[in-house]
């Protein structure tokens, strides 16, 4: 079987990593010559993979009609911002026998549409899975025993895609809500911005495992609100993305955040990261639909605040502490 990858960062490029191990032919395409040359020649990434050896079985395309040709499942891992137009340029190419997985997270402006349901827009007569769940690109280019999550509204397809990714290191679950696995992946990043403010800031773990219980209380009740099944939430895609992503440095919004809770400016912080940083679009996107569907967020608000309106970190934190008291009873409503 060979398998085509749309975008060669991070992900993309540990995941072409992964099946190449597996003994599948890999064609990963990027817009990015120097980097596809970089994989052809000296077969590395060290702009997103550092000191990480790419298997010779993965070949770096520049054009992405060559990547989709002949391939059975094709792996979308571009930047959310980017994958409505990359579904458009590409659409024409792809056969409606063709599987297509999503790694990516997040949800688009203005829309809220999730990443699968662009995709399906795009292009309606394929069959769509989203992979997702606590999966730092480092560890799974390293064979580091990882866990993930294949979900899917049609659960053979799923099953399908589990077959084709799960080996020893790299442990694969079915899921069929869709809904909740694509915005507990989309909130989380979010989360993760404001943990790693909070450790910017010099506070504890107090702070953060309070950050990320309300957190994750947050994302399930939006995502109730949409018609995802809670219990998703207690799962891999849900609390297991949020326990990785706010405690670990390989995670670039964690990272972000702490320098904004060192005073360091937005663009500076993103800048300094070198790659894209979801959560800072996701909280724009998450701000406006939860107050379009009337889902109370008080931490992502509190983020949007300080993202785009300048206020104070410590400002927010203040005002997220002496809110109206409250019971712990967790409400989905």
């Amino acid at each position: 079987m060979k398998i085509g990858v749309i975008g060669a960062g991070s992900w993309g490029t540990a995941i072409s990593i992964h099946l190449a191990k597996k003994g599948y032919e890999v064609e990963v395409w990027d817009r990015n010559q120097e980097l596809i040359n970089e994989i052809n020649t000296k077969h590395t990434n060290e702009h997103y993979l550092k000191n990480v050896e790419i298997p010779n079985s993965v070949k770096g395309v520049s054009d992405v009609k060559e990547c989709i040709d002949g391939k059975k499942i094709l792996v979308f891992a571009v930047p959310s911002h980017a994958l409505r137009t990359v579904c458009e340029n590409l659409k024409k190419y792809i056969q409606k026998e063709q599987v297509l997985v999503s790694l990516v997270k997040g949800l688009e402006n203005n829309t809220f549409e999730r990443m699968s349901e662009i995709i399906k827009e795009e292009c309606p007569n394929n069959e769509v899975v989203v992979l997702s769940g606590p999966t730092h690109a480092e560890e799974v280019a390293a064979s580091i025993p990882t866990t993930i999550v294949a979900a899917s509204e049609n659960i053979e397809a799923a099953e399908f895609i589990q077959d084709v990714f799960m080996d020893n290191n790299f442990r694969v679950y079915t899921n069929h809500d869709v809904v909740g696995v694509e915005i507990g992946a989309a909130v989380k990043n979010i989360v993760a911005l404001a943990a790693g403010i909070s450790d910017g800031l010099g506070y504890g773990d107090n702070t953060k495992a309070a950050l990320m219980t309300r957190g994750i209380a947050e994302i399930t009740r939006l995502g109730v609100k949409l018609g995802a099944d809670p219990m998703t939430f207690a799962g891999l895609a849900g609390i297991g993305d949020l326990i990785v992503t706010c405690t670990s440095m390989h995670s670039r919004n964690r990272r972000c955040g702490i320098l904004l809770g060192k005073g360091v400016d937005l663009e500076t912080a993103k800048q300094q990261i070198g790659m894209v940083v979801e959560g800072v679009s996701a909280t724009e996107a998450v701000y406006n639909l939860a107050n379009k569907v009337g889902v109370e967020m008080p931490i992502v608000n509190a983020l949007y605040d300080v993202l785009f309106n300048g206020r104070d970190p410590r400002e927010a934190v203040n005002e997220l502490m002496t809110r109206d008291k409250k019971s712990e009873v967790i409400s989905l409503s």
